[in-house]
């Protein structure tokens, strides 16, 4: 009763201070986190004295249309030495034949095929193991049969961003910029992601990257035993291996805008929830601090926007300390997502900050919440 006859007269103030402690662990964030790459200098690898041989691998899966866009943007990189290998996933369009034209013009370019095996429904880390067996060269490039790279000296900027100590190159991979609102939040989503990579691997604490724009060296691959550890989880072909063998020391980005690609976004709801389901689903297997960590950022979030709307409901008399809040943390998201949108190419995204923002966190959070345990195990 004591309890009780005390909080229901500072409900109010309890409420407030929820919503005080919530915007610290924000503010923490964006200050403290994601500052590492709004001040970040971001460099060119170019002309780095040594280019090591590199094998780009795609896996493709029914891309006939995409590998005759975006192929020859890979095939004609200004590159000393490299080979192109694309692993043909049992597919039923007519991916072989183009394929097949492709390599009487690119002598670089190799193919393996996966042929369909009736008690075999393997997923696409199988298709990219056989593609990493096929690589000549010891630096592997991973991206996808819907990527574009931003120019002919990708490969540069990726190989010559390798150095003595390093095993890892993370890559940035953004969406192609269309009309409607969907585009707009995959666009944030994707720009949101990386603002996180990037800056936790140059806090040195890596945990992830993006198979559409990912390189690491053949030995790691076999030293870490592959994809073994989560072979069963439907994707983390990418994020979960970087998550279990990126180290503070082996682990570098590549940004500059010649070092992007571009990627084809989905354009549907349905597509997009079920591509965000099947990431909710790999997230389970990250170590436990990166699972820890990835998790306060996006709850803290979340539950600031309830707590926020809780209190100008409820005591809408003292609207100007809940909306002095939300102004103190947009404002700090301004100063320091400004400069990381300049250099992710997102620039038009700021105007929309509040609105994609808000939608973010409540479609990423639910999305979790209903996929994060469900099995997937196909490609």
């Amino acid at each position: 009763m004591h309890l009780y006859n005390y909080i229901i007269p500072n409900i109010a103030y309890i409420i407030y201070g929820i919503l005080g402690i919530l915007l610290v662990f924000q503010l923490y964030y964006i200050l403290f986190v994601y500052s590492r790459l709004a001040t970040h200098k971001v460099k060119s690898y170019k002309n780095s004295e040594v280019l090591p041989p590199l094998s780009v691998i795609i896996c493709a899966h029914n891309e006939q249309g995409n590998l005759e866009a975006f192929l020859p943007k890979i095939l004609n990189q200004d590159y000393p030495e490299y080979e192109v290998i694309v692993v043909d996933d049992y597919s039923t369009d007519e991916s072989q034949w183009v394929l097949q034209a492709f390599k009487t013009e690119y002598p670089h370019l190799r193919v393996v095929q996966i042929k369909e095996h009736i008690q075999l429904k393997h997923s696409k880390k199988f298709a990219l193991t056989l593609g990493i067996k096929a690589a000549k060269y010891e630096h592997l490039v991973m991206t996808d049969a819907d990527c574009e790279p931003q120019s002919s000296e990708w490969l540069k900027e990726i190989g010559g961003a390798y150095s003595s100590s390093k095993e890892i190159i993370l890559g940035y991979s953004p969406y192609f910029k269309k009309k409607g609102f969907l585009n707009k939040l995959i666009r944030f989503e994707t720009t949101h992601t990386a603002m996180s990579y990037f800056a936790y691997a140059l806090k040195k604490d890596p945990y992830m990257g993006v198979g559409r724009n990912l390189s690491y060296l053949k030995s790691l691959f076999f030293r870490g035993k592959g994809f073994n550890a989560h072979m069963h989880i439907k994707s983390g072909d990418d994020d979960l291996f970087v998550n279990q063998n990126a180290t503070k020391q082996n682990t570098h980005i590549a940004i500059v805008p010649e070092a992007h690609v571009y990627s084809v976004p989905k354009d549907n709801w349905s597509s997009y929830y079920k591509q965000k389901a099947r990431h909710s689903g790999a997230s389970i297997a990250y170590k436990r601090r990166h699972q820890f960590m990835l998790a306060a950022q996006l709850i803290t979030a979340f539950l600031f926007y309830i707590v926020l709307f809780l209190a100008l409901a409820i005591f809408p008399s003292l609207w100007y300390v809940g909306t002095a809040a939300f102004f103190l943390r947009y404002l700090c998201q301004v100063i320091v997502f400004r400069p990381i949108f300049l250099k992710l190419k997102v620039k038009d995204l700021l105007f929309w900050l509040p609105l994609l923002d808000l939608f973010f966190y409540f479609y990423i959070c639910l999305n979790g919440l209903f996929n994060r345990k469900k099995k997937q195990r196909s490609w």
